[in-house]
């Protein structure tokens, strides 16, 4: 289910060559969450881990997350 949830965030990712010839990408409704690299192929790559860790974090700290294309990942409250 995590695999299938970055899977989608990334479908939804925007790349833009930038004025230093590098590749920038976001994905909208990942606030703060950003990639930049050489080419596009290394900036997927970096954007999926930067991704990874961004959703981790946000599960760590029990915040609500995005949902994509109707999935959510629910994280529990702690009591």
């Amino acid at each position: 289910m995590f695999a299938e949830y970055l899977d989608k965030a990334m479908q939804h990712a925007r790349y833009e060559v930038i004025e230093d010839g590098t590749v920038f990408a976001t994905i909208p409704g990942f606030d703060g969450l950003w990639a930049n690299a050489p080419t596009q192929e290394e900036c997927i790559a970096e954007l999926r881990d930067t991704l990874e860790g961004w959703v981790l974090l946000g599960i760590a700290h029990h915040s609500d997350l995005p949902t994509v294309d109707g999935m959510r990942l629910e994280v529990g409250k702690p009591v």
